[in-house]
Parts: C-alpha cells; sequence; structure tokens
C-alpha cells in the first residue's frame, strides 16, 4: 500500500521542498475520501486526490505555495461543479501544508507505522502562522470520523482552525494479511497487483531460485504449512505453488488452523472436486469445506493470463474486504441503538 510518508521523505532527501494535500472533508459526490493525501513537489507529485481538474488547480496552488516562504498551510474549498467544471458536483475541503526538514521527525515516525500496519493519528496543532506536528499511537478502534476538527467531525463548509484548534487524522485503515504461498508466473502476477493495495502482503515458496524475487521468504515445506496453520482469523490465504501436493498439504494445514477469513487455491472445477474428496476422506467436516475457494478470482473471467488472473483475485478480495466493511459498520450502528 502507497506510503505518502515516505514519498515525503524522498523529496527531503532529494532536497526538494514539498506539499502534503490532505482531503479533509467532503460533500455530496466527491472523486476521493476524507484522509487521502498527495505529496506535490516543484517538479512533480505522488499520489492522487483524484484526477481531473481538481487536482490539476490544487497542486498549482501548492507550486506556488511553496514559492512563498513565510506560507506554512493553506485551507482550501473546492465547489467541484460551478469552480471546476467537474460533474460529481459535490464539495471539498482540502488541507495544504508546507513540509521541510522541520517535518521529518513527525513523517519518520509516521512512514515506519505505516510500514509496520500500526494504526495511528496525525496531531495539528494551529497556532499563529505555524503549525505543530506529532503522531500517536491508536490503541482500539474506535467509531469515529476519519478527520475531526477541534473535537468534531471535520466538514467541507464548516467553520475554519482557528488558533489553538487540532486537528486528528486517524491513520487505521484495515491492511489484513494476505499469505501468499507460491511464487510461480501467478503468484508474482498477484504480488505485484496487490502491491498498492490496503493489504500486508507475506509472500512464501519452498524453492531456493525464487530468493532473488524482493518480497520472497523461502521456507520448507513443514515451515509454509505452519504459516497457514497459524493464520490470524482476519487473514486471507491465497495457494498456487508449482506442486499439486504441496498445495494439498497447504490447504489441509490452512482448514486445519482454523484461520482465515478468505482462503483461495488456484484450480480448476476438476481439482476442486479432487481436493474436496480427498479433504472429507481426512475427515474435514462440510462446514470446513465451505471455507475453501476454488477456482479462485471472479468467476466470469475466464482468462487464464496470470495478469489477468491477478486482477481477478484482487477485485474479488476487495469486493469481500468491503462487504466485511459494511458489515462492521452496520453492527456498530445497531449496537449504539
Amino acid at each position: 500500500m502507497r506510503n505518502w510518508a515516505r514519498a515525503a521523505l524522498a523529496r527531503l532527501d532529494a532536497h526538494d521542498e514539498a506539499a502534503l494535500v490532505t482531503v479533509l472533508a467532503t460533500e455530496g459526490s466527491a472523486p476521493r475520501e476524507a484522509g487521502t493525501k498527495m505529496v506535490v513537489w516543484r517538479g512533480g507529485q505522488d499520489g492522487t486526490i483524484g484526477g481531473g481538474n481538481l487536482e490539476y488547480r490544487v497542486a498549482d496552488q501548492a507550486r506556488r505555495m511553496l514559492d512563498v516562504p513565510q506560507t506554512q498551510f493553506a485551507i482550501q474549498d473546492y465547489p467541484l461543479g460551478p469552480l471546476l467544471a467537474q460533474c460529481c458536483g459535490g464539495r471539498v475541503r482540502l488541507f495544504l501544508e508546507r513540509l521541510n526538514d522541520n517535518s521529518r521527525d513527525w513523517l519518520t515516525e509516521a512512514a515506519q507505522r505505516m510500514d509496520a500496519a500500526q494504526p495511528f493519528e496525525v496531531r495539528t496543532r494551529f497556532e499563529p502562522g505555524a503549525l505543530s506536528k506529532s503522531i500517536a499511537p491508536i490503541l482500539s478502534a474506535r467509531d469515529a470520523a476519519p478527520v475531526t476538527l477541534a473535537g468534531g467531525p471535520a466538514s467541507a463548509r464548516g467553520p475554519r482552525p482557528a488558533p489553538g484548534d487540532e486537528l486528528v487524522e486517524r491513520a487505521d485503515a484495515p491492511r489484513p494479511p494476505l499469505l501468499l504461498f507460491g511464487a510461480g508466473h501467478v503468484g508474482h502476477a498477484i504480488a505485484r497487483a496487490f502491491e498498492p493495495l490496503p493489504f500486508q502482503l507475506f509472500w512464501y515458496d519452498t524453492r531456493p531460485e525464487t530468493d532473488d524475487l524482493p518480497g520472497v521468504s523461502v521456507l520448507s515445506p513443514a515451515e509454509m504449512a505452519a504459516k497457514a496453520m497459524g493464520a490470524d482469523p482476519d487473514a486471507f490465504g491465497l495457494v498456487l505453488t508449482h506442486d499439486h501436493a504441496l498445495d494439498y498439504a497447504l490447504v489441509s494445514a490452512g482448514l486445519a488452523g482454523g484461520g482465515f477469513s478468505y482462503f483461495g487455491v488456484i484450480g480448476s472445477k476438476t481439482k476442486r472436486a479432487r481436493f474436496m474428496r480427498r479433504l472429507r476422506d481426512d475427515g474435514f467436516s462440510e462446514a470446513a469445506l465451505t471455507r475453501l475457494t476454488c477456482p479462485i478470482g471472479l468467476p466470469h473471467l475466464k482468462s487464464k493470463a496470470p495478469e489477468v488472473i491477478a486482477v481477478s483475485v484482487a477485485a474479488d478480495l476487495l469486493m469481500r474486504q468491503e462487504a466485511a466493511r459494511v458489515r462492521n459498520d452496520e453492527g456498530l450502528i445497531r449496537a449504539s441503538l
């Protein structure tokens, strides 16, 4: 998943001042949600707040802010329809802030927490003409707005920050672990597809020659089976090794361990039937078998090209993740009634 803090630090390492653009709040239809960030410097940008005329205008504004040394930040409201001729028709409030060597400490901590998939808050305190920044860990899940200002949810039309106000941005988007077993052509394509997505990838293979692939951990079959058996309940698992016998051993271990919110093995309907028959013979219950997905990916995409399989699997897992998020939100709403 994209690490905006690392992108900002890379610009500072290159001796470039940069601006961090944050979507504080939206109203109506908007191209990106509150909390989305984009790093802008004089020669380029990293990330996106939705593209189109909005992004073009904001990037230009950020670069003009960098040319005025005394300007540390700006709050800008954009009605997407009348001002920018974008048909979204909504409204966004953006926060633009200057990044320089004084920003290194909090950016470094934010980058490390994102690398480790640790939830945190970025706290910004507004002082006359200046900002003070800090990173605070989030110790428990909370039903709160992604961005709050002075104790309440940030608004696309609400009051602007006043001296002494504190802006709090949550950076706790869930990144469930994805255990990927196999580093062949399909595994490689899946790893590339998932690199920018909101999953924490753990990639394994048994073959020594795969050790040269960035991100692959070479383990013995027994070590890989232990990873499958010890998976967390919120983990996603994909089995696609070079060996059907190893695939079966990993499937057996994963089902026996009881983890995984999603557990899939690559294969045809014939492979599925053979695996199901063997699993029943090995004593797995019908309830356990329902936890296994085979074939993987979206059923309407029939191509066997690795890149197409990767896109299909990514779309399927993203839809499952979103469905789980909706169920969780509905549960929180019912619990609060």
